[in-house]
């Protein structure tokens, strides 16, 4: 087994497929593939997986991720329908421009930063993003922020909760890898700008301490049902929250139950869209 390698644990049935991040001397550090886990295993537990688009748990995530894409695309264009057909002036129809709200999103994964950037550019949302570990996040946004000035912060990567902790620790940050690291990170953030509707915040990762991030100032998080989410739950969030208008509150029942995991694996509370509409459309893009 070389790092690298794309294995299951046997243990867990092969639940989810991960790659092989480093090798100790008897087990593994595992990052999820298709959600946002950190792990490790004994190097016994492990099967390499030769073939992953043949195994039933990356089948059945590619369906979900197709059907989430779906309804992003569908989202979209009627917004496109519906602003088209609005009330204003004839006249003016075609002279309005639109600007998405800006993405800063920060993640330590470089593999889902990659697939996060490019749904970002498919759906024509403004995103800056930067690979970086978890604990490295709070010193970065303290710099980034006034710099890039976003509407929306992604504060994700890898998480999870760890092994040998009883019950009754559920609610301790310590029994978890890395949401300390994202609360700090979401701290500086509402630092930064106090209104929730002034900056929206998308935070977590597989297993996230919910409630502490949400206490924390993030408008949404994980994991209520400290559950796995998908790699590209917080993006959808964010692209929701960039193109749902200044003047309208974002749907909650819907943005959350559009998310691959669902409502047991993202929450969040009433917050404001950052989409706006200008006159005259501009000659010159900047």
């Amino acid at each position: 087994m070389r790092q690298g390698d794309l294995v299951v644990r046997n243990s867990y049935g092969g639940d989810v497929l991960f790659r092989v991040e480093a090798l100790r001397s008897e087990y593994a550090i595992l990052k999820g593939t298709d959600y946002r886990l950190l792990a490790d295993s004994p190097l016994d537990d492990l099967s390499i997986v030769d073939n992953p688009e043949s195994t039933p748990v990356v089948q059945k995530v590619r369906i979900k991720v197709n059907e989430s894409w779906q309804r992003m695309q569908l989202e979209r264009r009627k917004q496109v329908s519906h602003s088209e057909q609005s009330s204003r002036p004839s006249a003016l129809q075609e002279t309005y421009f639109e600007v998405p709200g800006k993405v800063l999103h920060l993640d330590g994964d470089g593999n889902y930063l990659k697939k996060s950037m490019q749904l970002y550019n498919t759906m024509s949302v403004p995103a800056y993003g930067l690979h970086l570990h978890e604990s490295q996040m709070a010193n970065m946004l303290f710099r980034l922020l006034p710099q890039v000035r976003p509407d929306i912060v992604v504060i994700t990567g890898h998480d999870g909760v760890l092994k040998l902790r009883s019950p009754d620790t559920r609610f301790s940050l310590a029994s978890y890898k890395n949401s300390q690291n994202f609360v700090n990170a979401v701290r500086v953030a509402r630092e930064y700008e106090k209104s929730r509707d002034g900056l929206i915040v998308v935070a977590g990762a597989c297993q996230s301490h919910f409630e502490a991030l949400l206490d924390a100032g993030s408008n949404f998080a994980s994991s209520p049902g400290r559950i796995l989410i998908h790699a590209l739950d917080p993006v959808y969030v964010a692209i929701k929250a960039s193109y749902t208008p200044i003047r309208d509150t974002i749907n909650l029942p819907e943005v959350i139950h559009g998310t691959i995991s669902g409502i047991d694996g993202v929450g969040g509370i009433e917050t404001l869209g950052r989409f706006r509409v200008g006159l005259p459309k501009r000659k010159v893009t900047s």
